[in-house]
């Protein structure tokens, strides 16, 4: 039987060692240069330019195996992993690309040559598919195909017709398309499927897609013929694997058992994976196997575990994995992680990226994976409770508050909930669920603004805020405004009202892209109208404020002002980002891509990709860089240009996700125009307002750095007189520490050093004394536990404050003492944290006794719970006040299991 490493390298070497094809590398599963996508989902991506036509390909046939994820977006798999045999969020995508050289009949012959000649399927088992056509839109039935299948052998029997929405295939709504045919085949035993083919069952599955580009849809939506025919053709590996190899399930090639034997080694689960649809377990095998797959390639590739975008999938797909784990196959430490090498090793050869540097995906999962326990085991006990008081009440719909508290509280997401509740036979009001976290999202944007603007009712005038870019007031007719959340067009405005009032023009910036809106005031000769914050609604710009003074009624006109100095500020700090953004790249290197920003006139608040702490040499070379650019007074220049032709220049930044308008404002600093630009320079798409030359920042300080989410930083800095403020103050303190230790300013790292050192030596006694007094205590313990069945039984609540290590310890010095031994301790480790070890002698194990067994049963006394291995187990709760309680439980069952 050929191995899923043999069928992949007998695919390529077909394509390339026979028919003249170019083996390409599958592109990262990460694609950084195409926004519109989330993970590359299909061999196809790495190649749009070349059916676009916006690139020449260097090789006319290319063939590949190609990585891919769908898991999130159009196309996403997610839900469905685990639950069936062939769906995965990671899987290969096996490919031959024609670009403008062969067509119709050699890929045809070609399919079928590796089909039943070098993989040898039985050709009777084999049906296709061919466009039955669209006569509304001028596309012929592809009799074409349907020919060339039949000189290659097929009878006319096994060629099908498919309709638009399985055999058309289109890039978008606009751009290259054609007609496609499949392969199927039947795996029914009488050979009896050629009905089922297209009907969505295991039993005749699609092997095979073979598009022939050959049209590009207009505007208009009518097709026109391509000047150059391509071919894109993919096949799922997973499945082929299945095929060629016998089996009724992707799951079980040697695609996934080496991923499942490794499953159930570091989980410690006592059954092997057994392939059973409905067994909540194997289903586990299979949602772990698959995600850690996604896991590996997707870090491997750049991503990172966040809460935006496709890192916020990776997070989804993290914590699914962990939930069943954790909750089926019992365990209750970071145990994924471990999985990583299994993947580098069963992939590496294939794709040699995997095995560069694993260690760095390592970390990222385990980090990750240990930060949810920490609120899993509390979420699943919460969710648990809801669930036995629904069914005490014979309710079968989740509400969407205890949902929304379990994501939102716990860090369950929607996702796994929604698995649980379908475990236990119930639903979810997503409806309420939506509204909640809407809630609270509005709530979030708020952030104690007097005023929030969550929906209008009416149609809102456009906003000429052209003068947003200038300090000069400007001369604007009152349109309206919105109170209510309803647009008013009619009537006054009388002292005291508070409202969102609409002009006509302003030179008022409202907060977009990081940079927060302006105050000022909007007046005439009697009415005095204090704007508090300015807001965007589409082109429309929204003065939220309180009028003071006077009346204002629609069509007055009134003089609107910044407040200036404010604007300075605000304008400062966000030259100085971009300054910061350029010199992070410097100095950190060109990974570093911009994730969000907070300009305001007190600071910048900068997060960016970056996998570990900045260090402080490198936080003062990155200061040092800004400020030169500061001291050199560089100016600074916006121009506005087609979105395509600014992409294209040196250097320039954009935010990854973020919908750029067409054509673009591009601020450029030390370069005065596009044309003398070059890799040094700053150049970034940004519609916010800036200082005219960087002399007019003053200084640059960075205050702090911090992490934000894995693989995401956030620098918080100042400049002008904040920040010499800063370095005054700072200057300040160094003084009264070198006076304090009577010392130069320049010895204080020395002396701080020695003073740790000095209290380092303190702890590791401290620790010492701990562990000879626990030592003695449970010496004293063995010598007088009771005995049964011939086994000891050691119960006992330890001194609290004892650590997990320090327990420990004296655990495997109970199991050495005592060659049979039942053991159980527990301790407090401070207000409303209670732990419990259970541990049993390899001679209980063989005689049925599982250390996790019993936790499961005492843990919920203390309010918690937990697992383990069947030798040692651990377990948590929130009520240290019932120790004794839970331990006295512990004894009692001790005695019941030796006694036997």
């Amino acid at each position: 039987m050929l191995s899923s490493s043999e069928i992949r390298q007998q695919f390529v070497d077909f394509f390339c060692k026979k028919h003249g094809h170019t083996n390409v590398p599958s592109s990262p599963v990460v694609p950084l240069n195409d926004p519109t996508l989330l993970f590359a989902n299909a061999g196809m991506n790495q190649f749009k330019p070349y059916f676009l036509g916006t690139e020449k390909p260097p090789h006319v046939r290319v063939a590949n195996t190609q990585k891919c994820i769908r898991a999130g977006g159009k196309h996403n798999d997610l839900d469905d992993v685990g639950k069936d045999t062939y769906h995965h969020t990671f899987f290969e995508m096996l490919g031959n690309w024609s670009f403008g050289d062969y067509f119709k009949k050699e890929a045809i012959a070609w399919a079928w040559e590796l089909l039943t000649q070098v993989w040898k399927l039985d050709p009777t088992r084999l049906h296709v598919t061919v466009f039955e056509g669209d006569p509304a839109a001028g596309i012929p039935r592809d009799d074409e195909a349907a020919g060339f299948w039949k000189e290659v052998g097929v009878p006319e029997s096994h060629i099908h017709l498919g309709n638009k929405k399985d055999n058309f295939w289109e890039m978008g709504n606009t751009g290259p398309c054609g007609p496609c045919t499949e392969v199927h085949i039947d795996r029914t035993p009488d050979k009896s499927g050629g009905p089922l083919v297209n009907g969505g069952t295991d039993k005749v599955i699609e092997i095979w897609n073979l598009v022939f580009i050959q049209f590009n849809r207009n505007e208009d939506q009518s097709l026109t013929p391509l000047p150059a025919k391509h071919v894109d053709t993919g096949m799922g590996f997973e499945r082929i694997c299945s095929v060629i190899q016998g089996k009724n399930s992707n799951y079980e090639t040697d695609v996934f058992t080496p991923l499942f034997a490794a499953i159930q080694k570091v989980t410690g689960c006592e059954t092997p994976y057994g392939g059973v649809l409905n067994d909540l377990k194997d289903t586990a095998y299979r949602v772990i196997a698959d995600h850690i797959r996604t896991l590996t390639f997707a870090l491997t590739d750049g991503a990172t575990i966040g809460n935006v975008g496709r890192d916020y999938v990776l997070k989804r797909i993290l914590r699914r994995a962990e939930r069943y784990g954790y909750q089926v196959l019992g365990t209750n430490e970071p145990f994924l992680y471990q999985l990583v090498p299994v993947v580098v090793e069963h992939f590496g050869a294939a794709f040699p990226e995997l095995k560069k540097n694993p260690h760095k995906v390592i970390d990222q999962i385990r980090d990750e994976e240990a930060a949810f326990l920490r609120t899993l085991t509390r979420g699943i006990k919460l969710f648990t409770r809801i669930a036995e008081q629904m069914k005490q009440d014979g309710l079968k719909v989740v509400s969407g508050e205890d949902a929304f508290k379990l994501h939102d509280t716990y860090g369950v997401l929607i996702d796994i909930t929604l698995q649980m509740a379908q475990e236990q036979g119930l639903t979810v009001d997503m409806a309420g669920y939506d509204e909640a976290m809407k809630r609270a999202q509005d709530q979030a944007r708020g952030g104690g603004k007097k005023f929030t603007v969550t929906a209008v009712k009416g149609d809102l005038p456009p906003t000429d805020d052209a003068p947003k870019f200038g300090a000069a007031p400007v001369s604007a007719k009152v349109l309206g405004w919105i109170k209510d959340n309803a647009v008013v067009t009619a009537g006054k405005l009388t002292a005291g009202d508070t409202a969102a009032l609409l002009l006509d023009r302003t030179c008022f910036y409202g907060e977009q892209g990081g940079q927060v809106g302006d105050t000022g005031t909007i007046r005439t000769a009697s009415a005095d109208f204090d704007v508090e914050d300015t807001q965007r609604l589409g082109e429309t710009v929204l003065h939220v404020g309180t009028l003071h003074d006077g009346e204002l009624s629609v069509g007055d006109t009134v003089e609107a002002m910044q407040t200036t100095g404010r604007r300075i500020d605000i304008m400062r700090n966000h030259t100085a980002t971009h300054l910061l953004n350029l010199a992070l790249r410097e100095v950190l290197g060109r990974h570093v891509e911009q994730k969000g920003s907070l300009v305001d006139e007190q600071k910048t608040r900068f997060d960016f990709s970056h996998d570990k702490p900045v260090t402080a040499e490198e936080l003062r070379e990155i200061e040092r860089r800004v400020n030169r650019q500061v001291v050199t007074d560089q100016p600074v220049t916006a121009t506005v240009m087609p979105l395509a032709k600014a992409k294209e220049l040196p250097g320039v930044q954009a935010v990854f996700g973020e919908k750029y308008p067409d054509p673009v404002r591009v601020v450029m600093i030390g370069a005065e125009s596009p044309d003398k630009l070059n890799q040094d320079n700053s150049v970034e798409f940004c519609g916010g307002t800036h200082m005219p030359r960087t002399g007019l920042i003053g200084y640059f300080k960075i205050l702090s750095q911090e992490g934000v989410a894995k693989g995401i930083r956030r620098i918080t800095a100042v400049t002008g007189k904040p920040a010499y403020d800063d370095v005054q103050t700072r200057s300040t303190v160094v003084d009264e520490l070198a006076a304090k230790f009577q010392c130069r300013p320049d010895e204080l790292p020395t002396r701080v050093d020695a003073l740790q050192d000095q209290l380092k030596a303190l702890q590791s006694q401290l620790k010492k004394a701990v562990g000879a007094a626990l030592t003695g205590v449970v010496d004293d313990l063995i010598a007088s536990a009771p005995e049964v069945g011939g086994a000891k039984i050691v119960v006992a609540k330890l001194p609290d404050g004892a650590s997990n290590e320090t327990v420990r310890t004296q655990i495997d010095r109970v199991r050495q003492k005592c060659p049979s031994a039942f053991v159980v301790f527990g301790w407090s480790e401070g207000e409303g944290n209670a732990s419990i070890i259970a541990a049993v002698t390899p001679d209980l194990v063989k005689r049925g006794l599982k250390a996790g067994d019993v936790v499961k049963q005492v843990a919920p006394v203390i309010g918690g719970g937990g697992g383990g291995k069947p030798d040692m187990a651990q377990a948590g709760g929130k009520e240290p006040a019932k120790l004794p309680e839970a331990l006295q439980k512990a004894e009692r069952l001790g005695k019941e299991l030796l006694g036997k």
